[in-house]
């Protein structure tokens, strides 16, 4: 299997450099030449597997079509490593639970950071120790966060041989227990960077450095954001798991919604319909700001800037630049490199905005394109989380809150899967206002907001984090 750039398609890739490269030197992100496709025998085959041997199991059945450059017992070995219930505090790894009839929730919060970045972090720290182990390499990694992705990689890197973490976060702006989970780890490979702006400035400053291909090659930048492949081919795995779960048979269809803020979730399910899971509906669940869902509603795609990015209650999809979106318009766009260059490397940073209502009118009319999309407010997620708990006794995050309240608009007669965002404990204190009363605490992390932290406040100025790079690998 060979790996092509969003923008380009002249250089193609095998796995495990795209894995240690992240984002390609054009600027643009890797997709497989093809995607491939899983028929009738091979879903039913995958069925049987997952019932009786477990996630790990599966996980290998779907990363084998996609990984061929490393060894079919190597890749084996670091499934069952990741997916364990020590791990994941539960033998089913990604359990679905009924909330009532055709309606579930997958549970993806079950790992160490209790955050759904959680299911592919942990593998991605696996392959990056494995491969790096295997040529004699260290790697640096820079990465953005909203809040859920720092603490996943942060935690699934720490103390991994050749390896240091460099994880970039807006400043003040994630809820008290993510900022603690980070900011409370002393391991030297670990680096907190507190950027004095929004998600999108930490995102920014990580393709600007990224882009430069000299800094990028002299200090080995690597990255984990969801434009890294693996990361986002590690979630495709959970929509199987869901799938197997909610049906009986592969004669059934379901619909998936998706909180979404940089679009690599539900990226994942895009690329697990086109290789063929009978998925029907895609839901794309957004709070205020709603970038995708107003693309999904118009064809229009507008980015907003940091002043006109709002900070909001679930603050994990406070994100009005979705790096992941030019994988969908890519394919959409039937993978015209030069079109998608051109609209993402000059329309976009030029106009803000580009208008594809006419593509995708045409593309909806295809097969695996059904779309739908929706929007929260703060106190839909509080009136949602109340409703929730009342009627099933069940306490939801406030991002999970924004996907239940778009797929009740959204649910047709399929069966309909929520996937879960986080344990509510990260953000307790929209869960008070909510219920009058703390989520459920974890006992390993009682206090942790007490703890030393270890972290930098830096300007969102990319030369002065190449700077601070610079001095810690010197």
């Amino acid at each position: 299997m060979n790996y092509l750039s969003t923008r380009s398609n002249t250089t193609p890739r095998r796995f495990c450099d795209i894995l240690l490269e992240g984002l390609a030197p054009d600027g643009g992100l890797y997709l497989p030449e093809h995607y491939p496709q899983v028929n009738s025998t091979t879903l039913d085959h995958w069925r049987r597997l997952y019932v009786q041997h477990g996630y790990a199991a599966l996980a290998f059945e779907i990363l084998s079509l996609f990984v061929d450059d490393i060894p079919a017992a190597d890749l084996k070995a670091l499934c069952e490593k990741t997916y364990t219930p020590e791990v994941f505090g539960t033998p089913e790894i990604a359990p679905l639970k009924k909330l009532h009839e055709g309606f579930y929730l997958e549970a993806l919060s079950n790992g160490p950071t209790l955050a759904f970045k959680d299911m592919a972090m942990q593998l991605l720290g696996n392959l990056f120790e494995y491969e790096l182990a295997r040529r004699g390499e260290q790697l640096n990694i820079l990465g953005a966060t909203s809040g859920d992705t720092g603490s996943a990689a942060e935690y699934a890197m720490r103390g991994k041989q050749g390896i240091r973490v460099f994880m970039l976060s807006p400043h003040g702006r994630m809820s008290a227990f993510q900022q603690a989970q980070m900011f409370s780890l002393q391991d030297a490979n670990i680096h907190n960077i507190a950027i004095e702006g929004v998600f999108d400035d930490c995102q920014d400053i990580v393709k600007a450095v990224s882009n430069d291909l000299d800094f990028k090659r002299q200090y080995k930048i690597g990255t984990v954001n969801s434009i890294n492949w693996a990361r986002l081919l590690a979630q495709v795995v959970y929509y199987f798991a869901g799938y197997f779960q909610a049906t009986s048979s592969n004669d059934e269809q379901v619909d998936f919604t998706v909180p979404s803020g940089n679009f690599g979730n539900v990226c994942a399910g895009h690329v697990a319909r086109q290789m063929g899971l009978p998925i029907d509906k895609l839901v794309v669940a957004t709070n205020e700001n709603d970038v995708l869902d107003e693309f999904f509603r118009t064809g229009v795609y507008r980015v907003r800037g940091s002043a006109d990015t709002h900070e909001t209650s679930s603050p994990s999809m406070d994100i009005s630049k979705a790096s992941n979106f030019e994988r969908f318009v890519f394919d959409m766009l039937g993978r015209d490199a030069a079109r998608t260059r051109h609209l993402f490397a000059e329309v976009l940073p030029r106009e803000g905005r580009f208008d594809l209502s006419s593509e995708l009118e045409t593309y909806r009319e295809g097969p695996r394109t059904r779309w739908m999309s929706g929007s929260s407010t703060h106190a839909d997620r509080v009136n949602v989380i109340r409703v929730v708990d009342e009627r099933y006794g069940v306490v939801i995050d406030p991002h999970t809150a924004d996907a239940y309240g778009v797929a009740r608009k959204c649910a047709g007669h399929n069966p309909m899967i929520v996937l879960e965002t986080a344990l509510p404990i990260k953000f307790a204190a929209t869960i008070r206002e909510a219920l009058g009363r703390d989520p459920d605490r974890p006992a390993r992390f009682d206090g942790i907001e007490d703890l030393p932290r270890r972290v930098q406040v830096l300007p969102a100025d990319v030369d002065r984090v190449k700077v601070l790079i610079a001095q810690e690998c010197d």
